[in-house]
């Protein structure tokens, strides 16, 4: 995968998969420990433990059209690869906690991506679930809540495409806002490139 956007994308959908009703994603770049943390918690179906011990492997998966999973495989590699590591908890029927810790400086570490892109695709296909977005940095944090957006609307559907629209600008207004990078990237607060 080329960004990390696309990895959240990936593991939204298992957990959709997993029938979660409430997907929780916290980016939080912490430039002091040098890492990033990805966290990303659902109310789904969670996972047996013999599956929860072997989920990294890529030749562990639930599907069936596919004998192979690269999803939490390639998490896990990048995860290696920048210094940091992955946990994953999870319980059957009370849902799964996933947090991936990466080396924000470190140079093999994948960018950012288009965060509005990645939940403008979800919205659209999935418009009756409740996601939370947490983009957080050591001075500021912005939480962008669906179940609050859908309170707000009243009866006007969240894949609409006026909807749409404001949620892709809101998104990426403040992922250039919070973590101050251009092109979806992460820029520390010492002004230098991630």
């Amino acid at each position: 995968m080329r960004d990390l956007s696309l990895h959240i994308l990936d593991l939204i959908q298992n957990a959709i998969k997993a029938q979660a009703s409430r997907i929780e994603v916290l980016l939080e770049a912490r430039p002091e420990e040098d890492q990033l943390l990805l966290r990303l918690a659902d109310n789904g179906s969670g996972m047996a433990p013999d599956l929860l011990r072997n989920v990294t492997d890529p030749f562990v998966t639930t599907r069936t059209t596919r004998t192979v999973g690269l999803g939490l495989p390639l998490l896990k590699e990048q995860c290696d690869m920048t210094g940091g590591r992955l946990d994953i908890e999870s319980e059957l029927n009370k849902g799964t906690v996933l947090h991936a810790w990466l080396g924000l400086g470190h140079l093999d570490r994948l960018p950012l991506g288009s965060l509005s892109e990645t939940f403008s695709i979800l919205t659209l296909s999935e418009p009756d679930l409740n996601f939370k977005l947490t983009l957080k940095q050591p001075e500021q944090q912005f939480t962008l809540d669906w179940e609050h957006i859908r309170e707000e609307l009243e009866d006007v559907p969240l894949n609409e495409p006026a909807v749409l629209d404001w949620l892709k600008s809101i998104i990426d207004e403040q992922q250039i806002i919070i973590f101050g990078g251009v092109l979806h990237e992460i820029i520390s607060r010492t002004g230098s490139h991630s």
